[in-house]
């Protein structure tokens, strides 16, 4: 079996193998012509480090804290939707690989088992709860009361879809579902809608609420009693406008290439967030970010934590929860020597000036 995120490409392509045409792309696409879905990669790779000589690296740590819970590693599992589609024991196995590596896991509303299933696999770890707020608002409210009784300790609204984007990929394989996989979570619909929403990817999505504000915001701490954390900002000036409107941090995203094409790479977003944020609140960034030196150069602009979503669905489905541990576990690994050859034995020694 492959192993490790030196090998990434071979643990897509063997991914790729066992997934039917359909759940591939599903994954692995993005929106339009994927210029974002490639620039996301590129941006990372573009950046160039600065290492620190003469620096006593024998110990290195990359203990961190998010929202103020200690973490063994600033590597988190991004919220994706459908984890039974790469394995059948889904989000319970990706949620326990990441616990065993000591991620954070953060549980899609789109997931295919239920927030109650997966914090019953998972009691010790750490994990967040990802929100698509439905125009039914009275059945939000009840998911996000259960996600904070069932253990999660944040809530991260997803605001870059209030609409679908076009995944033409999709659209071409006329991508629905594999028979007997339905969102766990999703809205009750009339009976004669059931069938049709469950495997209809698009239409699940139509039922996500368009007219979210900073509001919202505000709204969803107050049913949950949990921080909220904002994914999908690219501007400093919304994401000083999700801390006004009382979000605890926010997640730089793209939303992985998925939803606007054309839009500007994640890593070349996240300066401008972070100095807009200027410390009153957590910033954390994700898409394409697939080696530790890329973590590295994250954490040196100012993100406290990383999300990781496609290389975990592939570890998935070619390993199960023991391989997302260990795909989760090397790229921590390889965050701690790219660490040491940088001269920061700890993750407050990534500093800006890391960053050619």
């Amino acid at each position: 079996a492959v192993t490790g995120p030196l090998e990434l490409d071979a643990l897509e392509a063997e991914a790729r193998e066992r997934l039917s045409r359909g759940v591939y792309d599903y994954v692995a696409g993005g929106a339009d012509a994927e210029l974002t879905l490639a620039a996301n990669l590129a941006a990372w790779s573009r950046l160039r480090l600065r290492p620190r000589v003469l620096r006593d690296v024998s110990e290195v740590s990359t203990a961190t804290t998010v929202l103020g819970v200690p973490v063994p590693t600033p590597v988190a599992v991004a919220p994706m939707a459908y984890h039974r589609m790469a394995h059948p024991d889904g989000e319970a196995a990706s949620a326990a690989g990441a616990a065993a590596a000591g991620a954070c896991y953060l549980l899609s509303t789109q997931a295919t088992m239920s927030v109650e299933e997966v914090a019953a696999a998972t009691p010790d770890g750490l994990r967040w709860f990802q929100v698509y707020v439905v125009r039914d608002r009275g059945w939000t409210a009840e998911l996000v009361a259960r996600a904070a009784a069932a253990g999660y300790r944040a809530l991260v609204l997803t605001v870059d879809v209030p609409l679908l984007g076009n995944r033409l990929r999709d659209l071409r394989n006329d991508f629905r579902l594999p028979t007997g996989l339905k969102p766990a979570n999703a809205p009750p619909a009339a009976a004669s809608r059931q069938r049709e929403l469950a495997a209809d990817v698009i239409a699940q999505a139509g039922q996500f609420d368009p007219g979210l504000t900073p509001e919202t915001v505000g709204w969803l701490a107050e049913r949950s009693g949990l921080p909220v954390v904002v994914k999908g900002v690219l501007r400093g000036d919304d994401a000083a406008a999700c801390l006004d409107a009382g979000a605890a941090a926010v997640v730089v995203s793209n939303h992985g290439g998925r939803q606007l094409d054309g839009v500007v790479a994640t890593a070349d977003a996240l300066a401008e967030v972070v100095a807009a944020v200027g410390g009153r609140a957590e910033v954390y960034v994700d898409g394409g970010v697939r080696h530790g030196t890329d973590v590295v150069k994250a954490l040196a602009l100012g993100a406290r934590a990383v999300l990781v979503g496609r290389p975990v669905f592939w570890a998935l489905a070619t390993g199960g929860g023991a391989g997302v541990e260990r795909f989760l576990a090397g790229l921590t690994a390889e965050l701690r020597l790219a660490m040491a050859l940088c001269g920061a034995p700890a993750v407050g020694d990534l500093t800006p000036d890391l960053i050619a």
